[in-house]
């Protein structure tokens, strides 16, 4: 699909708890996810954000999280036993270049896309997919890293997602992130 991946040994070092001192899923989701709510996480690699927004969801609510590669699926489906969510989580692998959430329509309350927008190589159609599965005024929480992503390579992603029809959410937010709503017209 992508140009480039993250492998699944970085994908192990990014499950690091040190990770939490600067990039806390509690804090960064708190304002966001409420309990009973249909998230999406395309992107979810092994995990580190999937845990904790399964927790967030609560017992009725559920995370559908969604990666291209089989040992990031088993390594979070496995952290998921552990942590004792994986009936709040559906795992499904991306199939080629689709994310397989046909099924979704207007379903999802909130998707999220962390560090991973970036290695989409067709973002229009990434960003059509997440908007088709979003209910009408449902969000998208965008994060590039600034590693990897320019501030110019970032808007020119939110200006793609604005082509789907997207809006850009007026609250400030900092560094490579942004909230989307999903407009009212259909594209």
């Amino acid at each position: 699909m992508p140009g480039h991946t993250c492998p699944p040994f970085i994908g192990r070092i990014l499950l690091s708890p040190l990770r939490r001192l600067f990039e806390n899923p509690d804090r960064l989701f708190s304002s966001y996810i409420k309990k009973d709510m249909l998230v999406l996480e395309p992107g979810c690699g092994m995990g580190y954000f999937t845990i904790p927004l399964a927790r967030m969801v609560g017992l009725k609510g559920r995370v559908i999280a969604i990666d291209i590669q089989d040992k990031m699926l088993a390594a979070l489906y496995q952290r998921a036993i552990k942590a004792g969510v994986s009936d709040r989580i559906e795992i499904r692998r991306a199939a080629g270049r689709s994310l397989s959430i046909d099924d979704l329509a207007e379903k999802a309350d909130f998707a999220v896309a962390i560090h991973m927008v970036h290695e989409v190589p067709d973002q229009q159609a990434f960003f059509r997919e997440i908007f088709k599965a979003l209910k009408p005024g449902g969000r998208l929480l965008v994060i590039e890293p600034r590693i990897h992503v320019s501030r110019k390579k970032f808007t020119e992603s939110l200006d793609q997602a604005g082509q789907c029809g997207f809006m850009i959410s007026p609250e400030p937010l900092t560094g490579l992130k942004a909230l989307l709503y999903k407009h009212h017209h259909e594209y």
